[in-house]
């Protein structure tokens, strides 16, 4: 099967992920994708299969791969969907563990309501087949407390404190899990309409990348849409497959990627 675009690092499939992927005979280190929320966005008519769809990334999905699954829900007068929600757990029942539940939050509210709080995040579920392979955790969060000792306690099962020993904080910890970026339809890198509706941030795509894969790894995004998670993985020197079911967005995809590549920071 020929692909639409291909160089070194990127190649990228028109086409339905559900027949692509069980032709490609690949097994990947992450899979990192965003998939259209209920019926928020039409794309070019095409119809979200979800079920096809899980089974076949859970297919492509070898022991230690990460799937990142970014999603929110639709709203109407009888509520929220929470289709999000029911995702998550048809993933655990075709064998995945539910890793951790991640919070992109966004800058602004793209439809602000005026009988709820302001919307400004999305779910992403971070799932894995058995333990993840790679854990590369961000350690970019400033310590209020740097230099200083503490412990690191813990309560057991009956509510007793136990003191863990004391240790000197670090200048900088762990990421909370919640992550904040600039929305990424006006990119904070370029600044321009990527002709996408919902453009995946491309340093939200860069920090999953590093979290779960190493140099050299495989990450595919299944609906890849303009291309951000296959920019940014050939900037960090990862190989990646995208997948494009309208051809108009694997254009804007193959654009991206064939720009020259300049260091992601």
């Amino acid at each position: 099967m020929k692909p639409y675009y291909q160089d070194k690092w990127v190649k990228i499939y028109h086409g339905d992920c559900r027949e692509i992927l069980p032709q490609l005979d690949v097994k990947v280190d992450l899979v990192l994708t965003s998939p259209p929320y209920d019926d928020l966005r039409v794309y070019g008519g095409s119809v979200f299969d979800f079920e096809g769809v899980a089974r076949a990334i859970t297919d492509v999905m070898k022991d230690g791969t990460v799937l990142v699954w970014v999603v929110g829900d639709a709203t109407d007068e009888s509520g929220e969907s929470g289709s999000s929600f029911q995702q998550a757990l048809r993933f655990k029942e075709l064998g995945l563990r539910l890793h951790d539940t991640m919070i992109y939050e966004k800058n602004g509210a793209s439809y602000p309501c005026h009988d709820k709080y302001y919307q400004v995040f999305e779910y992403m579920f971070v799932l894995s087949r058995g333990r993840p392979r790679v854990v590369n955790l961000l350690r970019d969060r400033r310590n209020l407390w740097n230099g200083s000792w503490g412990r690191r306690s813990r309560r057991d099962v009956y509510g007793n404190l136990i003191l863990g020993e004391k240790t000197p904080s670090d200048d900088y910890g762990v990421r909370w899990n919640i992550w904040r970026y600039n929305v990424g339809k006006f990119g904070e890198e370029t600044g321009r309409d990527r002709g996408h509706p919902a453009v995946f941030p491309l340093a939200l795509a860069r920090d999953h990348i590093l979290t779960w894969t190493n140099s050299g790894d495989m990450v595919c995004d299944p609906m890849v849409g303009s291309g951000s998670s296959l920019e940014a993985a050939k900037k960090l020197n990862r190989y990646s497959i995208g997948i494009e079911i309208e051809e108009k967005y694997c254009e804007i995809a193959a654009k991206r990627c064939c720009q020259e590549v300049m260091e992601l920071g």
